[in-house]
C-alpha cells in the first residue's frame, strides 16, 4: 500500500486549513463534517469558508500563512493556489511531525483526503493513492449505487443491540455466527425496508432462540470445515462463494500454491497456517494436515481449506473428507479452477480444438517413488493433449519416455510458469528440446508442462501479456 488506510477523530480538535478558494471550501465542509475545531488563515476567503470557520469555533486569520499557525493544531491542510507556499507548509508542518496534506500534490503530503460514501455511521473511504482523481470519482459512483442508504441505520441498529448480545450468548465463535446470521438474514431485510420495529422483534426471537441452544453448544461444539479452490493464482478467478467464504472463516490451512493476493482476502482476524508442500519437502505430512481439519473443527471453528487449483484435481481433496466424514464433520466442497484450465487459457493455448486435439489428459508428473508409472503407451498417443502437474523436475525422463513409447521427437510442448500471474513465464519448444529449454529459461515451479499440437496455436492466440522465457 501506498498509505495506510485510517480514520482519523478530529472531533472538536483545532484544524489549520491555510487558503480560502473553492478547493478549501471543499476542504473546510470535510473538516465541519468530522466535527473540527477549524482556523483558517488565507489573505482572502470565501463567505461560506468564514461561516464554516464561525460556525466550529474557530478562528479567520485574513493575511499570509505565518510559521506561527502551526502552534497548537492537529492536523494542517495546504489549499493554496500559490505552490511555494504549499511546499513551505508542508515541510514546516513535516518538521514538526503534524500530519500535512496538500491539496492535489501527493509527494508533499503525509496523508491524502479520500473520496466518501457515506452511510452514518459507516464511512467509506475510496483513493487511488492521487494518481487518478476520476478513476476514484468512478469507484465512488459504483460504491454509491451498490450501498443501500439504509445501511447506516442498520449499523446503528447493531450497535444498540451489542451489549444485549454478549450477555445472552457468551461463546465468541457463536456470537459471531449470530451476527452474520443477523447481516446476511430476514433483520436486514426487513431494515432495508423500512420496517424498524418488525426488524427490532424478529432480532430478539432470534437472539432468544439462539441463547437457549447456548449451553448445548458450549457442551458439543462442531464447527465445519470448508474446502476450497484458490485457482491457479490470479484473484479475480475466485469464485464468489470462495470469496465470501475466505471472510467467513475463523481459521484457513493453506497451500503453497495460494497466492499472497488471496491470502490478503481473508478476514484479518481469522488464523492462518501454512501447511504448504513441495516436491521431496513436505513439512506437514498429509496425515497431520487430515488431522489438524478434524481438530478445528472439533473446537466449534468454521475451518477454511484454501487449495490451489481445484481441490479434487491432484489436490488431494478426497483424502481431506475422507478422514472429515469418518470424524463426523460436517464439509462443504467449493471447486476452483483447475491450473490445467486457468494456466492454458491465460498461455493462449486451447486444450482442445478439432483440427489438433480432440480429448485431453490430465496426469501428475509426481511420480511414486522418483519412478515412472504411468501408461506411456495410452499418453503417447496423437491427437491428443496432455497436461502435466508437477512434472517440472521429471521433465527429461517425461520427454524421453513420450518419445520411447512412439510420440513424435518434434511434438510442441510449452511449459508455463507462475501461470496466470503477473510474473507468469512461458518456454515453448519441440518434445526433444523442451528440457533444454528449461533449463535455460530457469523455470521454478510451481510450472505447468502442456503437451500436443495445440501448442501451436499459441503463436496466435497469446494474449496474456507474460514473458515468453
Amino acid at each position: 500500500m501506498d498509505f495506510l488506510p485510517i480514520f482519523f477523530d478530529v472531533r472538536g480538535k483545532p484544524c489549520l486549513l491555510v487558503g480560502g478558494g473553492e478547493v478549501a471550501a471543499r476542504k473546510a465542509a470535510l473538516l465541519n463534517r468530522a466535527g473540527a475545531r477549524i482556523t483558517v488563515v488565507a489573505p482572502e476567503a470565501r463567505e461560506d469558508v468564514i461561516a464554516l470557520t464561525v460556525s466550529t469555533e474557530g478562528e479567520y486569520h485574513q493575511r499570509e500563512f505565518q510559521p506561527c499557525d502551526l502552534d497548537n493544531v492537529y492536523l494542517v491542510i495546504a489549499a493554496t493556489s500559490d505552490s511555494a507556499v504549499n511546499a513551505r507548509i508542508s515541510e514546516l508542518a513535516d518538521a514538526r511531525k503534524l500530519p500535512v496534506n496538500v491539496v492535489d500534490q501527493p509527494s508533499l503530503c503525509q496523508f491524502i483526503v479520500p473520496a466518501i460514501v457515506e452511510r452514518a455511521p459507516i464511512t467509506i473511504a475510496i483513493s487511488t493513492g492521487g494518481n487518478s482523481p476520476v478513476l476514484t470519482r468512478e469507484l465512488k459512483e459504483r460504491i454509491e449505487m451498490a450501498v443501500p442508504r439504509g445501511y447506516g441505520d442498520f449499523a446503528r441498529l447493531l450497535g444498540s443491540w451489542r451489549d444485549e448480545v454478549k450477555s445472552a450468548i457468551a461463546d465468541d465463535q457463536q456470537r459471531t455466527r449470530f451476527w452474520e446470521s443477523l447481516i446476511k438474514g430476514e433483520v436486514a431485510s426487513l431494515v432495508f425496508q423500512g420496517k424498524t420495529e418488525q426488524a427490532q422483534t424478529t432480532f430478539r426471537e432470534q437472539l432468544q432462540a439462539v441463547s437457549h441452544e447456548a449451553d448445548k453448544h458450549r457442551q458439543d461444539k462442531t464447527g465445519e470445515v470448508w474446502l476450497v479452490g484458490a485457482g491457479p493464482g490470479d484473484p479475480e478467478l475466485l469464485t464468489l462463494k470462495a470469496l465470501r467464504l475466505l471472510y467467513a472463516a475463523d481459521i484457513v490451512l493453506y497451500d503453497r500454491l495460494v497466492s499472497d493476493e488471496i491470502m490478503t482476502m481473508v478476514r484479518p482476524d481469522a488464523e492462518k497456517v501454512f501447511v504448504g508442500k513441495e516436491a521431496k519437502h513436505h513439512p506437514v505430512p498429509q496425515e497431520q494436515i487430515n488431522q489438524k481439519l478434524v481438530h478445528y473443527a472439533r473446537q466449534g471453528l468454521k475451518v477454511l481449506r484454501l487449495k490451489g487449483g481445484d481441490p479434487f484435481i491432484f489436490g488431494r481433496g478426497g483424502e481431506e473428507i475422507e478422514e472429515l466424514a469418518e470424524a463426523g464433520i460436517p464439509f462443504q466442497v467449493v471447486p476452483g479452477i483447475t491450473s490445467a484450465s486457468g494456466c492454458s487459457a491465460y498461455a493462449g493455448i486451447p486444450l482442445t480444438h478439432r483440427d489438433y486435439s480432440q480429448s485431453v489428459r490430465f496426469v501428475t508428473g509426481h511420480l511414486k517413488d522418483d519412478r515412472p508409472d504411468l501408461d506411456w503407451n495410452m499418453l503417447a498417443k496423437e491427437q491428443q493433449t496432455l497436461v502435466i502437474y508437477m512434472g517440472l523436475m521429471a521433465l527429461p525422463v517425461i520427454s524421453s519416455k513420450l518419445i520411447d513409447h512412439g510420440m513424435r521427437a518434434d511434438m510442441p510442448v510449452a511449459v508455463v510458469e507462475q501461470g496466470t500471474r503477473a510474473n507468469q513465464r512461458v518456454v515453448t519448444a519441440t518434445l526433444q528440446d523442451i528440457d533444454k529449454a528449461v533449463s535455460a529459461a530457469a523455470l521454478k515451479a510451481p510450472a505447468l508442462i502442456i503437451v500436443g499440437a495445440v501448442v501451436k496455436l499459441r503463436k496466435t492466440l497469446a494474449w496474456f501479456g507474460d514473458q515468453e522465457a
